[in-house]
């Protein structure tokens, strides 16, 4: 996803929060995905989760929390599921199951997790240019 003049007057901060994930360090696997796309290492080192119950405010100041199935909501406090939305319904209107990319077995198949919540969320961004 590029950052256009148009995307930054919809969208003033994205943050990246986790309902279980309390790791002072991203995923190796994450690591290295990200890595392969050009991200500096420098910041992909400084990344740390927010864990939802350690920055509940972060959560509950957001506009729109966006996960990857219909499980996912349940994972939230029930103050917060009205905020919740999935990703493939942002980006593409219809529901889909997106595959988590932590529960993949190889490289590969999370970076294949991977290319779809990236075609996702640039589909997303697209809606919010318009």
């Amino acid at each position: 996803m590029e950052e256009t003049p148009e995307l930054a007057k919809k969208v003033s901060e994205v943050n990246s929060g986790a309902v279980f994930n309390i790791s002072n360090k991203l995923h190796k696997k994450a690591y290295q995905c990200m890595l392969e796309e050009g991200y500096d290492e420098n910041i992909l080192k400084a990344h740390r989760a927010k864990y939802i119950w350690f920055n509940y405010k972060m959560f509950k100041d957001a506009d729109v929390i966006i996960g990857m199935t219909r499980w996912h909501k349940w994972c939230l406090p029930f103050s917060l599921r009205k905020k919740y939305i999935n990703l493939s319904e942002v980006g593409g209107g219809e529901y889909f199951a997106i595959p988590d990319p932590f529960l993949a077995k190889s490289q590969v198949d999370y970076n294949k997790c991977m290319e779809i919540v990236g075609t996702y969320v640039d589909l997303y961004a697209s809606t919010l240019t318009k």
